[in-house]
């Protein structure tokens, strides 16, 4: 028998935060159907992800939270290793992109790329803020689309048209933190010459028969290929392989794909085989599956492909490519700033790891965006894994405990009926292989409930508590009892890749002392239960999901997104006009802000007033989850305000805001300076 390697790829989650159930969609529980599927049909599996932990993004959120760069990753590596293992992810390894030996091959990488001409050294205009003296990375400029004009477009992407450009494309360019105007000043960085690989990238592309969503995002990208930059500015990276380049590192975008094949090395290490990694990514007869969000596909499809066209090295480029859109909650993005998310801590103290696994899987975004509702996700476990599925478990091991010696019954003589029954649900186990095969798990899903319910039709119709009242009839209720085992194997196996937890519990009600997680997809097809086999004492799978659970769900998704109201049906008492000179307002420019330890809404923030800089403690912190959009800003503050002791630290004054129905707003001035006063 042929084993085929097959290597298998999810987008390196990025460590600057927790992932949610519209990330799992997109990129991990596919992939993790595939390799569980894979693992089962006998093929040489290896699934590789880990954590993205360079980049702008993490420096600015680390030093807002007090921390080193590594101390950041640090926290969010494991807080999403983590939920990977609460949803029981079959990784082979999660490496993560700080460890040392990534920056080995990532600098090969530009060494080859260089050496071959494909990168090129150039003097260019960068978008720099006087008012700052810096310059911005993308992240931090937004300004108008120069492909469809959007207003607030941001720095490196359009989330209007989705159109990809340099942040030095936007017109009217400005500081996302202050809203000042940027300038072009020159600086020196190295381009990666993608436009030279433009004909390779055609070719290529125009062989793969993907997603047509994924092959047309990504041969737009190539006619629009223009060199990239692949260096910045700044010290957290892996650092640019040339003399005098200090300070110098690679963009985060260049480094992260190279990560597959790093970890992929560390795993090699890590088993005592160091080659062994070449087994997958030098053999051309590797297939090569990598699964990303559809905001991944112009990185997968076109930028790292266009690297490896660029090596020395022959790596394997990717195979398959299966996209997913976008998945949703109740109709909105999942969104912590917002409050519009799912609050995982509680969640899987009440429900289980299969029951989310398969709510996202029977809804899958494979073509359009899909949504996680509460109201779904109750009908799904309610109606489906527990109405369908379980019930079928649970009806047939405990008729068989108590009418047929805890033992597999001998089939005899069966009818057309059984025939028909146990030819049906081989039929549905080859569906359920194509599906899996092509990726489509909510086809894998409905074949999975299509069998279970094949399996409760066929119970009802042959009335085994009937047969079982006769002698004469025994030896059919023990065949009915035996087709509907023959059905929960084959259940077990179908259902493995997407529920595995339950489809083992199945397998070993039926009497498998080995794991099914180590048999083989054809030869349980193929193959009888054993009759005699001892059956253990049957186990509930699943638990009916109550009215009251689910709503109380909701309503603390719809309490934690709704915003505080402004009181303006409520003024205070009238004051006279001394009461308003008593205050000395003026102008304080926000220099540093922090999170105040034990404490979900009090920041710290150092303001500067003009002839002096200000501790100012303020409750706004459950409203903001980027506290970098808070540098910078020139706000008012109450600078005569007594000081007061606030979570054991001295506040020096006020900060004014206003809530809104996003949160709250800081009154922001552009033009007047730091300490002038506000009348």
């Amino acid at each position: 028998m042929h084993r085929r390697k097959v290597l298998i790829t999810s987008a390196l989650p990025y460590a600057n935060g927790p992932l949610h159930f519209g990330h799992i969609a997109g990129a991990y529980l596919p992939g993790d159907c595939f390799a569980r599927f894979e693992r089962l049909k006998g093929n040489d599996v290896l699934y590789i992800c880990g954590s993205d932990e360079y980049g702008i993004a993490i420096t600015l959120s680390a030093e807002l939270a007090g921390r080193t760069p590594q101390e950041h990753v640090d926290i969010f590596h494991a807080v999403n290793k983590k939920l990977f293992e609460e949803l029981n992810f079959s990784f082979d390894h999660f490496s993560r992109t700080t460890w040392p030996g990534h920056v080995k091959i990532t600098q090969q990488f530009f060494k080859d790329l260089l050496a071959n001409g494909y990168i090129e050294e150039k003097i260019t205009d960068q978008l720099f803020s006087e008012k700052d003296q810096k310059f911005l990375a993308d992240r931090y400029v937004i300004g108008t689309c120069p492909k469809c004009g959007f207003a607030d477009a941001r720095g490196d992407e359009c989330q209007k048209c989705g159109a990809s450009y340099e942040a030095v494309d936007l017109l009217h360019p400005r500081s996302k933190l202050t809203g000042a105007a940027l300038i072009r000043k020159p600086t020196k960085h190295w381009f990666l010459r993608f436009d030279l690989l433009k004909d390779k990238l055609g070719t290529w592309i125009s062989q793969k028969s993907w997603k047509p969503n994924v092959v047309n995002f990504a041969k737009s990208y190539i006619d629009d290929l223009k060199p990239r930059a692949i260096t910045r500015d700044m010290q957290w990276g892996v650092p640019l392989p040339l003399p005098d380049t200090e300070g110098k590192v690679l963009y985060v975008w260049f480094d992260a794909p190279i990560g597959y094949i790093s970890a992929t090395q560390e795993w090699a290490q890590l088993h005592e085989h160091p080659e062994a990694w070449k087994n997958y990514w030098l053999d051309p007869d590797t297939y090569h599956v990598q699964f990303i969000g559809k905001d991944n596909i112009p990185f997968h499809a076109v930028f790292f492909p266009a690297m490896i066209m660029g090596q020395n090295t022959p790596y394997k480029t990717v195979d398959d490519l299966p996209a997913n859109e976008f998945y949703n909650l109740e109709g909105r993005q999942f969104s912590k700033s917002d409050g519009w998310y799912i609050d995982l801590d509680s969640f899987f103290k009440q429900f289980t790891a299969d029951q989310i696994r398969y709510a996202i899987a029977s809804n899958a975004p494979e073509n359009q965006d899909s949504e996680f509702t509460w109201k779904d996700f109750q009908a799904r476990c309610n109606s489906e894994l527990l109405g369908k599925y379980g019930n079928l478990v649970n009806r047939t091991l405990v008729f068989a405990r108590n009418n047929c010696e805890r033992m597999v019954p001998e089939l005899k003589h069966l009818d057309e009926q059984d025939q028909k029954f146990l030819d049906k649900v081989k039929q549905l186990a080859k569906d359920a292989e194509e599906a899996y095969s092509s990726f489509r798990l909510r086809r894998a899903s409905a074949v999975i409930m299509e069998l279970a319910q094949l399996g409760n039709v066929y119970f009802d119709a042959k009335k085994p508590w009937i047969a079982n009242r006769s002698a004469l009839t025994h030896q059919d209720m023990f065949n009915t009892i035996g087709c509907c085992m023959e059905c929960l194997k084959i259940l077990a196996l179908i259902s493995f890749p997407i529920i595995p937890e339950s489809a083992e519990k199945i397998w070993k009600m039926l009497g498998f002392k080995t794991a099914l997680s180590k048999a083989n997809w054809d030869d349980i097809v193929a193959s009888h239960l054993e009759s005699g086999q001892h059956l253990p004492e049957p186990q509930i799978l699943f638990t009916k999901i109550e009215d009251e659970v689910i709503q109380k769900e909701i309503d603390k998704l719809k309490q934690m997104s709704i915003p505080s109201k402004p009181a303006t049906f409520s003024l205070k008492e009238q004051i006279s006009i001394d009461d308003v000179r008593k205050l000395d307002l003026r102008v304080g420019k926000i220099l540093h802000v922090e999170r105040v330890p034990k404490s979900k809404k009090m920041l710290k923030l150092v303001v500067d007033i003009g002839f002096e800089q200000r501790t100012i403690l303020s409750g706004i912190g459950e409203k903001i989850a980027d506290l970098s959009l808070l540098i910078g800003k020139e706000m008012i503050v109450v600078a005569n305000l007594k000081p007061a002791i606030l979570m054991g630290q001295e506040s020096q004054g006020m900060i004014l805001s206003a809530d809104t129905a996003d949160g709250f707003e800081l009154p922001h001035f552009y033009k007047a300076k730091p300490g002038s006063q506000v009348t």
